[in-house]
């Protein structure tokens, strides 16, 4: 068996969708296992299969022993091929929203009174899991296309760096999946210009705008040389991914112009998958 790979994270964070899109991408994926039986299962599987990707999904309601076991489990399941952990998280009003738009109870309901006593526990339960993980992605603001396009760039099959280049709004909240976070907002902001208010990042005034921008300009470059000088050293350790996030106050102009204008200078380099979280926008 050639990759494992273990989905796990908090409840109500996407899991089952992250396994359905791995199902599309060839995954041959097993749901809701208890933790202690994963290095048999993978053994078997090993032996009796002829399996290159295989996906397992693992939640709390494994028990309390075997989570805080889990160092050993991973050791055991290395033996049969390379193991990376997929980390799914969400803040905690997007949680409670979701749990209370199903209607569904949390799997820790039976022990707690309130659904943000789960969150927590449930968190510190998972934190074993967590701590190995190899990939941690924030879902707070993903749709389930946001959350396909974010698995395959995170999970390239190449040995080629993936750069993520993701522009947000800190009113939103800053994402917890970034690898680097430059703040943006002390920039002219065209959002105080009544013309340039209804533009984007993207568009051509916004653009004419912010180019005139010394201090926007010397921004740029000193985040362009950053990523420049650094990115190969990332690539030469092996990572697949790497995402730069870049947020100014509501996500739409300052952040968008420097996301679009990084991926104009890098392209060139480096395969680059963008988001502009605000405004649920990938290319």
């Amino acid at each position: 068996m050639k990759r494992i790979l273990i989905v796990t994270g908090q409840s109500g964070s996407g899991k089952s969708s992250a396994l359905q899109v791995l199902e599309d991408l060839g995954y041959y994926c097993i749901d809701n296992l208890p933790l202690a039986l994963l290095p048999e299962i993978v053994a078997k599987l090993d032996s009796e299969n002829n399996l290159e990707q295989l996906a397992l999904g693992v939640d709390v309601r494994s028990t309390r022993a075997d989570l805080q076991e889990f160092d050993h489990v991973f050791e055991q399941m290395q033996s049969h091929g390379s193991v990376d952990i997929i980390y799914l998280t969400t803040q905690d009003q997007e949680l409670i929203s979701r749990f209370s738009a199903s209607r569904r109870p949390h799997p820790l309901s039976s022990r707690f009174k309130s659904l943000i006593q789960c969150i927590q526990e449930e968190k510190t339960l998972l934190l074993p899991i967590q701590l190995r993980s190899t990939v941690h992605i924030d879902t707070t603001d993903k749709s389930v296309h946001d959350l396909k396009h974010t698995l395959l760039s995170k999970l390239g099959q190449s040995d080629n760096l993936i750069l993520i280049l993701q522009s947000f709004g800190y009113k939103h909240g800053i994402p917890l999946d970034a690898d680097y976070v430059f703040d943006v907002r002390h920039l002219p902001n065209p959002h105080w210009d009544l013309e340039l208010r209804k533009y984007s990042g993207l568009d051509l005034p916004v653009q004419q705008f912010l180019l005139q921008s010394e201090q926007t300009n010397e921004m740029f470059e000193d985040i362009y040389h950053f990523l420049d000088k650094w990115l190969p050293a990332f690539a030469e350790g092996h990572r697949h991914y790497m995402t730069v996030s870049i947020g100014c106050t509501g996500g739409q102009h300052r952040s968008v112009y420097i996301v679009d204008r990084l991926k104009k200078a890098l392209e060139a380099k480096w395969s680059i998958q963008v988001l502009h979280r605000e405004m649920k926008h990938w290319s």
